[in-house]
């Protein structure tokens, strides 16, 4: 029987050996897709043999929508609308900020996401009618805030997935944007200026602008 002080060591050497196995399955199933990940190659990434891998998971299958779920669950609990703000302007910045932190922080668990999407989502299933219901939540508070005349009419529900196309490009590209912009992994000042950028193109993308000046019909034409 074990002590108190033995079975502490075994539990915290356990629960490093998962964690090993999660970063491995991060890296290979991020790099290779559900279908070209196997469980030998999480296994040699976590420095365990198969064998061992298979004492702490079921199996591939398993351990994918573990990881999938692992996603979805901190979107679900950081990347929503703060319900503590009420202007648009800091519930956007605060959602955008979240969002973007995610994709620098984890582009690898990010893009495991991506990459069920773009396969056909057959792990998805069970998360689409959750996720509709999240977004209609969202979708109403825009509306809210363009019946007070805060932003501009829009289509709520499309710009709720621009905001999603423009923050996941740093998860999903993060090899294009470092030759294109530079590897910023530990700058904060990069980040920063990253964040300010993407926050300022979608909140000026609410408000309402001056339309241009008429091109005057008396303007003749050199062609």
């Amino acid at each position: 029987m074990m002590n108190n002080e033995t079975g502490g060591k075994v539990r915290v050497a356990r629960e490093r050996t998962l964690e090993n196995i999660h970063a491995a399955a991060i890296a290979e199933f991020s790099e290779k897709g559900f279908q070209g990940a196997t469980t030998q190659a999480i296994a040699q990434r976590a420095g365990i043999k198969k064998a061992q891998l298979h004492y702490y998971i079921a199996g591939k299958e398993e351990l994918y929508e573990e990881l999938l779920q692992k996603v979805l669950k901190v979107w679900g609990d950081i990347i929503q609308f703060d319900p503590t703000l009420s202007e648009p302007e800091a519930v956007l910045s605060r959602y955008i900020r979240n969002k973007l932190s995610f994709s620098f922080d984890q582009p690898e668990l990010s893009r495991i996401f991506t990459s069920e999407v773009l396969s056909g989502g057959h792990y998805l299933q069970k998360y689409w009618p959750q996720a509709t219901q999240n977004i209609v939540g969202k979708e109403n508070l825009i509306h809210q805030w363009i019946v007070e005349g805060k932003i501009r009419p829009l289509d709520a529900r499309l710009f709720i997935m621009h905001i999603w196309a423009l923050t996941q490009y740093y998860a999903d590209f993060a090899v294009q944007v470092k030759h294109m912009y530079g590897n910023f992994g530990g700058d904060t000042q990069a980040r920063e200026h990253i964040i300010g950028e993407v926050t300022t193109l979608i909140l000026n993308g609410c408000k309402d602008f001056a339309p241009p000046p008429s091109q005057g019909r008396e303007q003749t034409s050199d062609f």
